[in-house]
């Protein structure tokens, strides 16, 4: 499935091309996982063992997430990115490594296709909403679909952020281009996930960044 028409997917498609998940790969299979990826993926991970669970990984760039809780035993993951360059990184690096018959991969916007995707155990978003304009509907359609843990990298909702925030955007516009940085609230992104009965069980700042873990219910 294509990805959305909207201008910012397109943006999307343009950034992050072949040569950036080139670098992404290459990156990954020398260093690993990036550090706020590995806080993440540790975060999860001390909810239980994911050995048989399931992951939906949206805008999970080569994999890495995904490549990593495979290895510690989860049985099945679907990943759903706009970038096409990514997706076939991510889809090569995981018959690579043997787990080629564990993963699907859909092209596209998230928000367009989360009515045909089943729920999942685990949910990620590793610097996704940063890149969506329409906050509330990507996570509530996200959280949706997460039965056990809700995993979150975004950016910190701090003056400073919101100042490069500006400032950011201000140079995309001078130079044309249609992609737009986007820092929400965290009073905008919490209580979706309260309405879903998720709490936050986990929150670390890395930098610019911050990694947060919702679990439903008691878990």
């Amino acid at each position: 499935m294509n990805c959305c028409t909207s201008s910012q997917c397109k943006a999307l498609e343009d950034i992050f091309d072949a040569k950036y998940a080139e670098n992404d790969l290459k990156h990954y299979r020398k260093k690993g996982p990036a550090k706020t990826t590995r806080a993440l993926l540790q975060a999860i991970q001390t909810f239980g063992d994911v050995r048989g669970l399931s992951l939906l990984d949206i805008g999970g760039g080569i994999g890495a997430i995904q490549l990593e809780l495979l290895k510690a035993g989860l049985a099945q993951s679907t990943a759903v990115d706009a970038s096409a360059a990514f997706i076939a990184a991510a889809r090569g690096e995981a018959e690579r490594s043997g787990f080629g018959d564990r993963t699907v991969y859909q092209h596209g916007n998230f928000v367009e296709q989360a009515e045909g995707i089943e729920p999942m155990d685990i949910v990620t978003l590793d610097r996704v909403i940063c890149c969506y304009p329409d906050m509330q509907t990507l996570v509530r359609q996200s959280a949706e679909r997460a039965k056990r843990v809700y995993a979150l990298v975004s950016p910190r909702d701090i003056w400073w952020m919101h100042v490069a925030q500006y400032g950011l955007n201000l140079f995309e516009r001078i130079q044309r281009s249609a992609f737009r940085f986007f820092v929400h609230p965290d009073t905008e992104v919490e209580p979706i996930l309260a309405a879903r009965g998720m709490t936050r069980r986990f929150h670390k700042t890395l930098g610019v960044w911050q990694v947060n873990v919702w679990v439903a219910g008691a878990l």
